[in-house]
């Protein structure tokens, strides 16, 4: 279960986000491309932004759904 204490830094403020436990999988960005990107080394993933729409807010569910090492919450700030 994702830490909301221990994020990724570069996580837009909000809801969603990624902690350090992420191993780059590339499984989330296939699913919310949008919203996600590789940190500038590749070695996590964070919300560049946060979804806007209803169908952003989807993606989001389904990456934070597909992550195997469930790095992904959804009760960020």
């Amino acid at each position: 279960m994702a830490d909301k204490h221990d994020k990724v830094p570069e996580n837009a403020s909000g809801k969603y986000y990624i902690d350090n436990t992420c191993v780059p999988c590339n499984d989330c960005l296939e699913e919310a491309p949008m919203l996600l990107k590789y940190t500038d080394d590749e070695s996590k993933v964070y919300f560049h932004r946060q979804p806007q729409t209803p169908e952003e807010q989807i993606c989001a569910r389904k990456a934070k759904e597909i992550c195997p090492v469930e790095a992904i919450g959804d009760d960020g700030e």
